[in-house]
């Protein structure tokens, strides 16, 4: 079977997705999840962004052994420099330095003829030589660029000295015979095309990312660039879970695999989800809640008789499989710490006397406490915001024919209790006018959104909301069985968030990239 390398950039390019802002403590958290993932390349952040970027970078690359680093370049010298900056503590550096090609792009974004371009990306190449042994060059919207010029700029590419050359199509306008033929055209007529790897890196903007990077295979590509649960710019970026469950399934007729631990699918789609606050779609393939329910009789029947007449991944595959330890209110630490054990968790003991107590909390107020239940509170506690605001109580004041009020307790970090009362349109409304009232904080709701973490009238909810002050948002997330207290939680955890940015020695202005 042929390797087809893995390039994770839910990092970069999945945090330009709009309302997502990963701090350095979730970056770290999710690179250290898709190092168990068995991802080859991590391409942790764009370095020259801001200081607080280049600072997550090295956070990742300090953290992170099993997996190459990359840091993303524009072809300027001090981007270069920014990403040797961020790059100082990983084991395995590399550096993607981009360009773009198209002839829309020359004109109006570059303002260079080819000749001009072709040089351009030379001096980068070159300089980042000086430094990096392992070096991708990017030819970005290649989708739209005259296939001599890509050839080109590909020979120039390898003489310069890189070993990944990438040709992404950028704004999802390809077809898969179309994209499955650059690289075609590529592997025939440029010299030494040995000497590297060709990637594809493919958005979704027409829904064929996940078609366009199989054709991309299927002619020859080496590496394939996507993110997690396929998040990113406009419509996302290629799935990368997606990719691997097809060339796991299809293995007779793609010829390639990853190498990629399967199992770890569904977790790290999960906490890329609860960190980013990006929901997965039911119908999601591979981990949409739907991707393994079947309602249909027709179906049921055959799945009963046989699965594989109806299900064609197994979701033991993905790493899920049914519970068999139903854990309520009298279950005890040792049963906990076996589920635990079984959901994939490995954590120290005084982690496990943390989660025991939020487990037992939880199980008072609910029959039974689900696998989802259990994975909700766990991955909500795994990344800690800054607390300058705590949430103590809430009480709540509602009835169809007067009007919602709140009072809402709140204790600072320095240890003082505040407490305010307010009124709303509804009873979310009026929390969050109360806790703005405490905090004297003046911020814009952008976004709020609720779902059940499990099923039944007593299942947790988890609100995700976006708050935006001036120039800046942060999302926020709160889980409880209260869907009043979750609200709340969720608005204060983005609130602290927005305050820690503020402390940030610099900001992170989003690009559309590659």
């Amino acid at each position: 079977m042929r390797k087809i390398y893995i390039f994770d950039t839910t990092l970069r390019d999945g945090e330009q997705s709009p309302g997502v802002n990963l701090n350095t403590k979730e970056k770290v958290e999710i690179a250290l999840q898709l190092e168990k993932l068995g991802v080859d390349r991590i391409e942790a952040g764009f370095p020259a962004a801001s200081p607080g970027d280049l600072a997550a970078v090295n956070a990742v690359a300090s953290a992170v052994k099993n997996a190459t680093i990359i840091g993303l370049s524009r072809s300027r010298e001090q981007d270069i420099d920014a990403v040797r900056e961020a790059l100082k503590g990983a084991q395995d550096p590399s550096i993607h330095v981009f360009l773009a090609t198209s002839p829309i792009h020359r004109k109006h974004k570059l303002r260079m003829e080819k000749e001009q371009v072709l040089e351009t990306a030379e001096r980068a190449i070159l300089y980042a030589k000086k430094y990096f042994s392992k070096i991708e060059f990017s030819l970005e919207d290649a989708g739209r660029t005259e296939l001599d010029f890509i050839c080109q700029m590909t020979d120039m590419a390898i003489r310069a000295g890189a070993s990944v050359v990438n040709l992404p199509d950028t704004v999802g306008y390809m077809n898969p015979i179309e994209y499955g033929n650059i690289f075609k055209t590529v592997k025939e007529n440029v010299p030494n095309i040995e000497k590297i790897q060709l990637s594809a890196h493919c958005h979704d903007d027409l829904g064929m990312a996940t078609a366009n990077a199989l054709a991309a295979i299927l002619n020859g590509a080496d590496q394939i660039e996507g993110t997690i649960n396929g998040i990113g710019e406009r419509a996302g970026n290629t799935a990368l879970e997606e990719i691997a469950l097809a060339l796991e399934t299809r293995s007779d007729y793609f010829g390639a695999k990853t190498g990629l631990n399967l199992k770890e699918i569904a977790k790290t789609s999960r906490l890329v989800s609860k960190l980013t606050g990006m929901v997965i779609p039911g119908n999601k393939a591979i981990v949409g809640a739907n991707a393994f329910a079947h309602e249909s009789g027709i179906h049921q029947d055959g799945m009963l008789k046989e699965k594989t007449t109806y299900e064609i991944i197994s979701p033991d595959t993905i790493g899920l499989h049914d519970s068999k330890l139903v854990l309520g209110k009298h279950s005890g630490r040792h049963a906990f710490r076996e589920k635990l054990i079984d959901l994939g968790y490995e954590l120290d003991e005084e982690a496990v006397n943390v989660a025991f107590a939020k487990f037992k909390d939880l199980a008072d107020r609910k029959k039974h406490v689900t696998d989802e239940d259990i994975r909700a509170f766990l991955e909500e506690k795994l990344i800690d915001t800054p607390e300058v605001y705590t949430l103590e109580a809430i009480q709540v004041s509602y009835g169809n024919q007067s009007t919602p009020s709140a009072s809402v307790r709140i204790r600072t970090t320095e240890g003082e209790t505040r407490e305010e009362v307010a009124i709303g349109n509804g009873s979310v409304d009026a929390i969050y006018n109360a806790i703005d009232k405490v905090t004297a904080e003046a911020v814009e709701l952008e976004d709020y959104s609720i779902k059940s973490v499990s099923q039944g009238k007593d299942a947790q909810g988890e609100v995700h909301v976006v708050l935006k002050q001036d120039d800046t948002s942060a999302h926020g997330r709160g889980l409880s069985t209260d869907i009043l207290e979750a609200s709340a939680r969720a608005y204060i955890d983005a609130l602290n968030r927005l305050i820690e940015k503020r402390k940030s020695p610099g900001r992170r202005d989003k690009m559309s990239l590659i």
